[in-house]
């Protein structure tokens, strides 16, 4: 029987990545962090993950975001993260940010979706257990409830710190108006909104229009989703739609009527700029996010080693020259 060699982490693995605060906390986050939205489910291959999880602490990416149906099957991203990180990276718990959420379905039955108090606070348990953790450091509200009063949403999140269960709470997918209510119906609680995460990209802006705003006024720190809109902001769409792509999987978040013509001109017009700062089409879309001191992390995912380090290498050019942004501006109008 092969014995696995136990993983040490890199001295290095500080060195080259940047930290920033979030917010007006006393929180740092890495300036790229690790989603695992996708490639982490039951039928993803257990040692790719663990060799990104490994590979993304030894380049400094301390953060890990979870969602409680993340798969699929739903949880089981929890589950085999907390194989990881008990198993390889228990060591170094101190030095690792977890951060779960709940708001989308979940179970079946009117208490395992939304934004109740009932689902809220079970879900965490569930979620503590699948990764076998006494606690996670940031718990989320994954989406507001039109049907739950915000305040009993954001009590249920005061309840998960008072009660041990999570260090911090953040908001996603909050409207600049929900944003304002939310965070200061926290402040009021005394539990203090760390972060709200939302979904932000070239090709998906709404959060320039109000929230980031709402947000600096309030202290509050941001981390950027889906960056590179789902894959489009990459190289595999600028000849059209490859076969094997998230735009031909019928269950998958992109759907073809997305990548038009018109889209995929401005695609290799970005491009273009990007080789000139030689960089990739994504390691110049992670890279323009972070041109606004505001967002605090951007949010990325990966199916390989090779994939996350070509990723974590937009850290290397992140400055942009006017002629650039205006140039990037003019493409996406």
């Amino acid at each position: 029987m092969e014995l696995k060699t136990r993983y040490m982490a890199k001295d290095t693995r500080y060195d080259e990545m940047a930290y920033f605060r979030c917010g007006n906390s006393g929180l740092k986050l890495p300036a790229v962090s690790l989603g695992l939205w996708h490639n982490f489910g039951s039928k993803d291959n257990f040692d790719n993950m663990r060799e990104m999880c490994f590979t993304a602490f030894d380049n400094g990416i301390t953060h890990f975001d979870l969602a409680n149906n993340y798969g699929p099957v739903y949880g089981s991203a929890e589950e085999n993260f907390g194989r990881i990180l008990n198993q390889d990276l228990k060591a170094y718990r101190d030095e690792i940010i977890v951060s779960t959420k709940a708001g989308f379905d979940m179970w079946k039955g009117p208490y395992g979706d939304w934004g109740s108090r009932k689902y809220l606070l079970s879900s965490l348990d569930q979620s503590l257990k699948r990764m076998n953790v006494d606690y996670v450091d940031i718990f989320y509200s994954h989406r507001p409830d039109p049907e739950t009063p915000i305040e009993e949403t954001m009590m249920a999140l005061d309840h998960a710190v008072r009660s041990g269960k999570a260090l911090y709470v953040g908001i996603s997918n909050y409207s600049a108006e929900q944003t304002r209510v939310a965070v200061d119906v926290l402040k009021q609680l005394g539990t203090p909104c760390l972060i709200h995460q939302a979904k932000y990209s070239m090709l998906e802006r709404w959060v320039e229009n109000g929230l980031l705003d709402v947000l600096e006024e309030k202290g509050v720190g941001c981390i950027a989703f889906s960056p590179l809109a789902q894959g489009l902001l990459t190289d595999k769409y600028l000849k059209g739609i490859p076969e094997n792509s998230r735009a031909h999987n019928p269950n998958g978040h992109l759907r073809e009527d997305e990548v038009t013509q018109e889209r995929i001109q401005k695609l290799i017009q970005l491009n273009e700029i990007a080789q000139n700062r030689n960089q990739s089409l994504a390691q110049m879309a992670l890279a323009w996010l972070q041109k606004d001191k505001r967002i605090t992390s951007v949010l990325i995912g990966a199916s390989s080693v090779k994939q996350l380090c070509n990723n974590i290498d937009c850290l290397q050019n992140t400055e942009f020259s006017h002629d650039e942004l205006n140039a990037i501006e003019k493409i996406l109008a």
